[in-house]
């Protein structure tokens, strides 16, 4: 998904959270600046920057602290107005981006934005399709051990283009929020698949590791 904008684009910046294109998000907006910023952007483009703030936020939060240049424009798609002013929201997510120049800090900060295009790829290649199905079965794997563990596993529709599925996954994955930006940095959608499909192996690994163990000392 691409996103067209001849307005500069504001900046929703959040703690351990990264968007990918594709990927819905909802968001609860109470802060009197972002119901600001909600109020504008839904009078203009309905598009906003998700960004992930940087490490040490929280000295600043109510300042303007410092986030990563790597983002994500989405789009509202669907708001509800509540009683006490506040809002939520449904948020789609279009096209990475780089959030440059800042052209507005109150009481919001709005940047000018470049798309971050994909690398093309084919639906029916047979290296996508490959890894597409090697993928799938990661995540049904690590869908049932979090189940058995009393969690709630993601929801894999393998009706998804490659794109959104790999998005997905990769915003599900239980990992620090700057691996998840490092993911959603790779200008290759299949590499994303693959680094995405190794991390839950990984954790696959280490959890039949646990097990095992356990059964030891037992």
């Amino acid at each position: 998904m691409a996103f067209q904008s001849k307005q500069p684009v504001p900046v929703f910046p959040l703690p351990g959270v990264v968007l990918f294109p594709g990927v819905e998000l909802p968001l609860h907006v109470f802060e009197l600046r972002y119901r600001t910023l909600v109020r504008e952007a839904l009078a203009g483009e309905r598009l906003i920057a998700l960004a992930l703030l940087l490490p040490g936020w929280e000295q600043d939060y109510h300042g303007s602290p410092e986030y990563h240049p790597l983002g994500c424009i989405a789009r509202i798609d669907e708001v509800t107005w509540l009683p006490d002013d506040c809002y939520h929201l449904r948020l789609l997510g279009l096209s990475r981006a780089r959030l440059g120049r800042r052209v507005r800090e109150f009481p919001y900060r709005a940047v000018r934005a470049q798309e971050l295009p994909q690398e093309p790829f084919t639906e029916d290649d047979a290296l996508l399709q490959i890894e597409r199905r090697a993928l799938i079965e990661a995540a049904t794997r690590c869908a049932r051990l979090a189940e058995a563990a009393g969690e709630t596993p993601w929801a894999i529709d393998e009706t998804l283009g490659f794109e959104s599925l790999v998005n997905m996954l990769c915003m599900g994955l239980a990992v620090a929020p700057e691996q998840k930006l490092d993911l959603l940095g790779m200008d290759s959608v299949l590499e994303r698949a693959r680094r995405a499909r190794e991390v839950m192996e990984e954790q696959l690994l280490h959890a039949d590791r646990g097990r095992a163990q356990g059964g030891e000392r037992n």
